[in-house]
C-alpha cells in the first residue's frame, strides 16, 4: 500500500523521526521525477529594472531563455489578487479574490479582512464547501495526480497556493511567512535556520534557504514555488529607483542565484530537467498625492465608514483602501447612494477608472475588469496616473489612498507601470535567447505549467498556454488584437471620460492600462 506524503506525521513520529524517517522524503514512486517546474516570484518587480547591473543572475538566465516583453498582471494589480491568478490561471472574477482587503460580512461583519490570513482562508473554505478560491490551484492538481509540491513564501500569499491544512489531505509542504503546514516541518526548519527573521531581506534569505537547502534535500518535486517579498516591501517604504529599492532587487537576484545553485547540486542533476519561471505579481508606481477618501466623502455628506462600530444601515458606505484602488460597499446596495457616489467620483480630480456592479453611465461594468464576484463591492475605483518621473528619475506617478504618504511607492491601479510586470522563462521546454512580444499574463502560467507536467485542468482556464515560446509543441498562428473601450458622462459643469485598453490573444484578454478625467468646458 502506498502511504501518502505526510500521512504518519501527526500520529507516531517525533520531530527527529519526521526529518530522518521520511516526512520530507519523496514517495518512492516519485523519488526522481522526470519533469520539474520552479516558479520564483519577485514581488513588485518592474521589468524595466532587469539589467546586467541590477540583476546579473536573472540577466544571464534571460539570455538562456525567453523574455516576455508584454506581460500583464490582472487588475487590481495587487499581490493576493495576482497570487490567486498565478495559482489557478483564472481571472479574479473566477478565483473569487479581487483585492488584498475585502469586506466579507460572512467572515467578519464589522471590518475588512486580509484575504490571505489563515483564519480568513479557513472560514472562507468552511462557508463555501472548500471553494474559498473558486478554481483549483496548480498544487491541488499536481497532488491529485500523485505528485508532490512545495510552496515557500516569505509573505502570507503562499497560503493561497496550497491552503489545505490537514496533512492527510495533501502531498506537499506550504511554508508561508514563517508559518508551515504540516506544522511539524517548521520545527526542523527553525532548528536549522533559526526563527523567521524580521528584516525583509532576512525573510527572503531564510525562505530561500529553507527551500533549497532543506525542503529540496531529498529531491525536487514536480512543482515548487518560491515567493520573495522584495523588492515590493522596500519599494513601499521608499520608492522605485531609490538606493534601498535597488539593493532589494539585488537581494532577490542573489536568492535566485541560490535557487539555481540548489538545482545544480540536487539529486539526479535536476537543473537540466527543470523549467524556471521568474515572474513578478505586479509592477510599481510612486505616490504623487495621498487621497484621504473617507474624509473627502464625509465632507460631501456621504455616510462613510472604514469599520462598522454599530449595526449598519441602508446607504452607509464601507470604504476599503487598496493602495492604488478602492472598493466601495453600499449597504443594501442603495441605488440612489451608489449613483451619487459614482457621480461624485467622476467629477473628482483623482478618479482614474470606475467600475460598478450595476451598469451606470460613464462607468464600466465589473465584468469588464474581470472582477465581478458574488462578494464584489458596488463600486471599484482605480486612481488616476501619469507618466511623470519620481525623485529618482523613474516614470510612473499615481494618486493613492490614505494609507501611504506621497513620495512612497505603491500599486494596484490601471497604470501601465502597475499592470505590466516581469516574466522570464528558461528550461528544456523553452527557446533560448528569445523575446516574446505577444501579450501574456499571470493567468498564463498555470495552463503552461500544467501542459509541461502533462496534467489536465478540470475546467477551461482563462489563461492560455504560452506555446509561441515553447519547443516541441505544435505552434498555432496567434494574432493579438487590441481595442480601447470608453465610457462618458456629461454634467452641466463638464464631461467625465474614462478609457480602458485591452489586448486579446485568442479568448484570453489582458488589461493594458486605463485612465479617466473630468474635463470642464472651455471658456
Amino acid at each position: 500500500m502506498r502511504i501518502r506524503f505526510f500521512y504518519v506525521a501527526k500520529t507516531c513520529l517525533s520531530i527527529g523521526a519526521l526529518v530522518t524517517g521520511g516526512l520530507l522524503s519523496a514517495d518512492p514512486v516519485f523519488a526522481i521525477e522526470s519533469r520539474h517546474v520552479v516558479v520564483v516570484v519577485w514581488d513588485g518587480m518592474r521589468p524595466d529594472f532587469v539589467s546586467e547591473e541590477n540583476t546579473p543572475a536573472l540577466w544571464k538566465l534571460a539570455k538562456d531563455g525567453v523574455v516576455f516583453r508584454n506581460h500583464h498582471a490582472v487588475f487590481p494589480s495587487a499581490t493576493n489578487v495576482n497570487g490567486a491568478a498565478l495559482a489557478t490561471g483564472d481571472y479574479p472574477s473566477h478565483t473569487g479574490l479581487i483585492a488584498n482587503h475585502e469586506f466579507r460580512p460572512n467572515i467578519d461583519n464589522r471590518r475588512p479582512v486580509d484575504v490571505e490570513e489563515p483564519h480568513v482562508v479557513r472560514k472562507g473554505d468552511e462557508l463555501s464547501g472548500g471553494k474559498y478560491i473558486a478554481a483549483p490551484t496548480i498544487t491541488e492538481l499536481v497532488q491529485k495526480s500523485g505528485g508532490r509540491s512545495i510552496i515557500a513564501a516569505s509573505k502570507t500569499v503562499g497560503l493561497l497556493h496550497d491552503r489545505h491544512f490537514d496533512p492527510r489531505e495533501k502531498n506537499g509542504v506550504t511554508l508561508s511567512a514563517g508559518m508551515c503546514w504540516p506544522n511539524e516541518v517548521l520545527g526542523w526548519v527553525v532548528g536549522a535556520l533559526g526563527p523567521f527573521p524580521k528584516s525583509h531581506s532576512g525573510q527572503d534569505n531564510w525562505t530561500t534557504k529553507a527551500l533549497g537547502n532543506l525542503l529540496w534535500k531529498d529531491g525536487v518535486p514536480p512543482f515548487s514555488l518560491l515567493w520573495l517579498g522584495e523588492p515590493d516591501l522596500t519599494q513601499h517604504e521608499t520608492a522605485p529607483g531609490a538606493a534601498p529599492a535597488l539593493r532589494a532587487i539585488k537581494s532577490s537576484d542573489d536568492n535566485l542565484g541560490a535557487v539555481l545553485s540548489a538545482l545544480d547540486r540536487s539529486v539526479g542533476g535536476t537543473r537540466a530537467a527543470t523549467d524556471l519561471f521568474i515572474v513578478s505579481d505586479h509592477g510599481f508606481s510612486t505616490i504623487e498625492r495621498e487621497i484621504e477618501l473617507p474624509k473627502i466623502l464625509a465632507d460631501a455628506s456621504f455616510d462613510v465608514v472604514t469599520e462598522f462600530k454599530s449595526e449598519p444601515h441602508t446607504g452607509q458606505i464601507m470604504v476599503v483602501g487598496g493602495g492604488g484602488s478602492v472598493l466601495f460597499y453600499v449597504v443594501q446596495h442603495d441605488a440612489a447612494v451608489t449613483q451619487r457616489l459614482v457621480e461624485f467620483l467622476q467629477r473628482s480630480d483623482f478618479a482614474g477608472v470606475i467600475f460598478t456592479k450595476k451598469k451606470l453611465e460613464g462607468a464600466f461594468a465589473l465584468d469588464q475588469g474581470k472582477i465581478d464576484t458574488p462578494d464584489a463591492p458596488d463600486v471599484v475605483m482605480s486612481f488616476r496616473w501619469n507618466e511623470n518621473k519620481n525623485q529618482f528619475g523613474v516614470a510612473g506617478m499615481i494618486d493613492a489612498d490614505w494609507q501611504r504618504a506621497a513620495g512612497e511607492g505603491t500599486h494596484a491601479t490601471l497604470s501601465r507601470f502597475d499592470m505590466h510586470n516581469m516574466l522570464i522563462a528558461a528550461g528544456p521546454d523553452f527557446g533560448r535567447g528569445q523575446a516574446d512580444d505577444l501579450p501574456s499574463g499571470n493567468v498564463d502560467l498555470a495552463p503552461t505549467i500544467l501542459k509541461i507536467l502533462g496534467i489536465s485542468a478540470p475546467h477551461r482556464v482563462d489563461g492560455r498556454v504560452l506555446s509561441e515560446a515553447m519547443t516541441g509543441i505544435e505552434l498555432e498562428t496567434l494574432k493579438p488584437q487590441t481595442e480601447t473601450i470608453e465610457a462618458t458622462k456629461r454634467f452641466s459643469s463638464g464631461t467625465w471620460r474614462q478609457s480602458l485598453r485591452i489586448s486579446r490573444v485568442g479568448s484570453t484578454i489582458y488589461l493594458d492600462q486605463g485612465n479617466g478625467k473630468f474635463e470642464a468646458p472651455e471658456k
